[in-house]
């Protein structure tokens, strides 16, 4: 066929085919034309590495931002004025998550961001004349991790090493702080947090898995030197602090007995807060962590002491807890979420360390003895003693609101029994969720009730309560 012929075929065609066009129904042209490809909504930033997904490289982004006022402990100062209160703005955590599966065997994560930024700084530390020295606040790497699946397609054994929050003693000491209940995790759970880790992070080597029910981890830590904290250390005392001289390892280990089903096994050491009744979980946990030589203290008398000598001990930490988060009502979506745990803190004799999470306060005019910070919210956080943590909240009915999210109460309760204190020691929360879109878009109203103290002799009494009101918004994806 010549390239005429070619030419008035395909004119001939074009010729009919709009003849056909012109004197077709309306209802066929609609019928015939193309739907337009209506893409589904995506909830994650996540790039496939093969063709069915199982290898991927992930990344999430996560804000939570505070509005709180704070009535002030006794002395407390802001920038050398005195303040009975105080309100802020600020950063609780910025985050952002890179990881993923990708090969068979071969899991990698990362993690970036910043904490407990407000119009302090109080990270980067300040002048002598009290001013901040730095106003750009130090975002880090607080996780960085190569993971090693020794049976292909099986949990059983994950191995790894690097920068990382895989810990002992509790769930809480490893929280996946996008999906916690209650406004702020418990933070005197994350045992050594800033002294001698990363924000709880340890360089470590670590193995973990799930074998049947049990799901463990276990790993040894080279912990950072007290000394590169980046406040000054406490002097040596007859009360215990983190030892300026000397360096050894931590062990720790968690141990989980799942009764229904399993938890999350994907990002090393993280564990859920809540799962908003997506899960059937109940469990056992008990956990621990040790250090031989990782705290001192100056000989005393009364305890058989000489005085000149230097005395080292070990830290030993252990918990026994259950944790219990499932649906009530599946058709409604409710939900319950529980926790209750004992930890036995030993940290060496009458050790007690102050804290308050992203402190609006610089100073104080209160000194109280062998301790520090105790400005603005912070309570005796971390001590030598026992401790009971417990907290309870519930999912109310996804159709609470007409479609508008829904409300999750909640209320927990720390009470610390530690040697500097003359009494336990309870601090209070009570707060409620509104899950405008589960965890990924949702506003916290956290109410704190405290214990401010007075000095009675060597050690602590309370003198009076003092509250706090947050609330957060945190956006997650």
């Amino acid at each position: 066929m010549t390239s005429k012929a070619i030419l008035l075929a395909m004119g001939g065609l074009w010729a009919a085919g709009s003849a056909f066009a012109q004197n077709t129904p309306d209802t066929l042209t609609a019928a015939a034309a193309p739907r337009p490809v209506v893409a589904p909504d995506r909830n994650e930033l996540k790039y496939n590495l093969n063709a069915d997904g199982s290898h991927y490289f992930k990344a999430t982004f996560l804000n939570q931002t505070w509005v709180r006022f704070n009535q002030s402990n006794p002395g407390t100062t802001v920038i050398q004025e005195p303040r009975a209160e105080t309100v802020d703005i600020g950063l609780r955590r910025t985050r952002i998550q890179l990881y993923g599966q990708i090969n068979d065997r071969t899991f990698l994560y990362f993690q970036f961001g910043m904490n407990n930024f407000n119009y302090l700084n109080a990270f980067p530390g300040y002048n002598t004349n009290g001013t901040p020295s730095n106003r750009k606040i130090a975002a880090f790497f607080h996780d960085a991790l190569g993971e090693y699946t020794v049976f292909k397609g099986r949990d059983y054994l994950k191995l790894g090493g690097g920068l990382t929050i895989v810990n002992g003693l509790s769930r809480f000491s490893q929280p996946g702080i996008s999906s916690i209940m209650t406004m702020d995790v418990p933070v005197f759970a994350q045992a050594t947090v800033d002294q001698t880790d990363e924000f709880g992070r340890k360089l470590s080597v670590y193995a973990r898995g799930q074998v049947g029910r049990i799901d463990y981890r276990v790993g040894i830590s080279d912990p950072f030197p007290i000394s590169t904290n980046g406040t000054a250390p406490a002097a040596l005392s007859t009360n215990s602090s983190f030892a300026q001289k000397g360096h050894s390892k931590q062990y720790e280990g968690l141990f989980l007995y799942q009764f229904f089903d399993k938890e999350a096994h994907i990002t090393p050491g993280y564990m859920t807060g809540t799962y908003l009744g997506k899960k059937k979980i109940f469990n056992l946990e008990g956990g621990f962590i040790t250090q031989q030589n990782a705290m001192w203290h100056r000989g005393a008398p009364e305890r058989g002491e000489a005085a000149t000598d230097t005395v080292y001990q070990a830290m030993n930490l252990w918990s026994l807890a259950a944790y219990l988060d499932m649906p009530v009502n599946r058709a409604k979506g409710t939900a319950l979420s529980a926790y209750v745990g004992y930890f036995h803190t030993n940290y060496g004799v009458n050790y007690l360390r102050y804290n308050g999470l992203m402190n609006p306060a610089s100073g104080t005019t209160v000194a109280l003895p062998g301790v520090s910070g105790t400005q603005g919210n912070a309570f005796p956080m971390f001590g030598t003693g026992k401790v009971w943590y417990s907290q309870i909240g519930y999912l109310l009915s996804q159709n609470l609101l007409n479609g508008n999210g829904t409300l999750m109460p909640y209320a927990s309760a720390q009470i610390a029994d530690y040697q500097r204190l003359t009494k336990p020691m309870g601090v209070y929360n009570l707060g409620v969720n509104y899950l405008i879109r589960g965890h990924n878009s949702k506003v916290s109203l956290d109410y704190q009730n405290r214990p401010y103290y007075r000095a009675s002799g060597t050690g602590l009494a309370p003198a009076g309560r003092r509250g706090q009101l947050v609330l957060q918004y945190q956006v997650f994806i």
